[in-house]
């Protein structure tokens, strides 16, 4: 597989097999995405990997934690700006309608969407769970090296035969993972990904993706 192929296969899976990934295959990815691009080699980052009863129980914490008033106290670092302007606010709408179609989930079923939101947090039934520790002093610049980092293990991961779903939903619950990991004060989750072996019969899974075009998406000058 090239990379040009791995980038373009590359989706956020949302329905996972419960066949095992090897904490070899694991190591393998991490040992390869460590070559990620580091502004001035820094490094600012962390990686946690849960399996087995660990998975079981941080999915356990975050789905006891739903509801209560330390999940929806404002987080110093939203996932979203409070007020998305156009267009972005119709991508994302667009992006949400197209996957509950797939679904089959109604406009009007909120119950039912809500509970497939809840999903990201049993990591959509992935086997594994890697989260993405950042340290809160270093600045912007340094939160962009991590996105690479993610980047990385996500086409490492596609490569191999296997799929995530990269989840900054995740950040809803920053305290609790901080005290389930025992994080140092100035260290903190910046996001899941949930990884596993793709469920190919989940029409989740498949559903056509759109993006902006290249003129949309770049200037061309001095050609």
């Amino acid at each position: 597989m090239t990379v040009t192929e791995a980038v373009r296969r590359r989706r956020s899976i949302r329905a996972f097999l419960p066949t095992p990934v090897a904490e070899t295959t694991l190591r393998e990815v991490l040992d390869a995405a460590r070559w990620a691009p580091s502004g001035s080699n820094i490094q600012a980052w962390k990686i946690i990997a849960v399996a087995g009863a660990e998975r079981d129980a941080v999915v356990r914490m975050a789905l006891e934690s739903m509801g209560t008033p330390s999940m929806t106290s404002k987080d110093e670092f939203p996932i979203y700006p409070p007020d998305l302007w156009e267009p972005l606010r119709t991508r994302r709408y667009t992006l949400a309608e197209d996957m509950y179609r797939a679904l089959g989930i109604p406009r009007e079923d909120k119950p039912a969407r809500l509970r497939h939101v809840a999903r990201n947090f049993e990591l959509f039934g992935a086997p594994v769970g890697l989260f993405f520790v950042i340290d809160r002093r270093v600045a912007h610049g340094q939160w962009a090296h991590l996105g690479m980092l993610i980047q990385t293990v996500a086409l490492l991961l596609e490569e191999r035969g296997l799929g995530c779903c990269m989840q900054e939903a995740w950040a809803q619950f920053r305290p609790q993972l901080a005290a389930r990991f025992g994080l140092p004060p100035d260290e903190m989750v910046y996001c899941g990904m949930a990884v596993g072996h793709p469920d190919p019969a989940q029409p989740v899974n498949a559903f056509p993706r759109t993006r902006i075009t290249v003129d949309e998406l770049a200037e061309f000058r001095g050609f």
